[in-house]
């Protein structure tokens, strides 16, 4: 017998493919993370492992371990908190390893095992870090097609749609189905640091698109891991005017969703709405919110005005 098509509806991932999708890090295991995240102390600090140098990897009291980030500016923590909380509005937090807030206190509590770390780190007392949660195992991810090598010839990316999907094998549109999620929240980010900056640099490295993809890992399962959304929403809404000729061609060239996530993107232009969902969701999971304070009312706008992009382009493709 015929496999069953992996597109229903003609824009839309099957259900039989979604349910192939690795579930990623589902949301009570996460939440039971974080509460525990947050109740730990912090055992030790290492260097190396989780980015930038002013980065540490920490050891909880309760035996897991996490990547305690310090942005050289406070909008590189919020940008990763505003990101999670987001990717949890639009269905997909489940891609994101938990991530929880903290505060930077030598004498509290939380960091009393780690005093004298602290004290050569160079971080500001009362500076908020963020906690990621720490995944083992993950493995680098080229761009797939059509996205991958091929996007160098001509720089014409080609569309992702149902007609180009005949013939490839279930592994390959499991992945597919995962970074039409990427692509989409990356556009609503407005995040450079990943494929975009790929695709930018093609203009000098012609085979930029078959190594691998910045903050972006896969699980042993096959799950891809969105890591690092630190220029997320508020770096990212800073450079738009540099990075959108590469980020609206990139989303452009998906038009095949997961069924959810069209659903969420097409509540938020009717409610008019997506900042203000955005913040319920961040105040209600996020003690430490108001610390960093909220998307300025240009982001709140900036974040609809792409949201309602996103619409749009689902109702083009869609249309086709």
């Amino acid at each position: 017998p015929a496999a069953a098509s992996p597109v229903e509806r003609g824009i839309f991932w099957s259900r039989e493919l979604e349910a192939q999708v690795p579930p990623g890090f589902a949301a009570e295991e996460a939440a039971a993370w974080l509460s525990a995240a947050r109740a730990s102390r912090v055992a030790s600090l290492e260097r190396g492992g989780c980015g930038r140098s002013s980065n540490r990897l920490a050891r909880l009291s309760d035996g897991s371990r996490a990547c305690v980030r310090y942005g050289i500016n406070p909008e590189q923590i919020q940008g990763e908190a505003l990101s999670y909380h987001l990717a949890g509005v639009l269905g997909m937090q489940e891609r994101l390893p938990p991530m929880a807030l903290a505060l930077v206190e030598a004498r509290g509590r939380q960091w009393e095992p780690v005093r004298e770390e602290l004290r050569g780190s160079h971080w500001a007392e009362g500076a908020v870090v963020s906690l990621t949660r720490w995944v083992d195992n993950l493995t680098a991810v080229v761009a797939p097609a059509p996205w991958g090598a091929e996007a160098g010839a001509g720089r014409r990316l080609q569309l992702l749609s149902a007609g180009k999907l005949g013939g490839l094998p279930p592994s390959q549109l499991v992945e597919l189905v995962q970074w039409s999620d990427l692509i989409l929240f990356d556009y609503l980010t407005a995040n450079f640091d990943r494929v975009v900056s790929n695709l930018f640099s093609l203009q000098w490295d012609p085979r930029v698109m078959r190594r691998a993809t910045s903050n972006l890992l896969r699980a042993p399962d096959g799950g891809l891991v969105f890591m690092d959304n630190e220029a997320g929403l508020v770096h990212g809404y800073r450079l738009l005017a540099m990075w959108d000729p590469y980020n609206e061609p990139l989303l452009r060239s998906v038009c095949v969703f997961r069924e959810g996530t069209a659903r969420r993107v097409a509540e938020l232009p009717r409610r008019r709405s997506a900042a203000a969902e955005l913040r319920r969701r961040y105040r209600a999971r996020e003690p430490l919110w108001a610390r960093l304070g909220f998307l300025s009312e240009r982001q709140a706008e900036l974040l609809q005005a792409r949201v309602d992009f996103v619409h749009r382009h689902i109702a083009h493709c869609r249309a086709q």
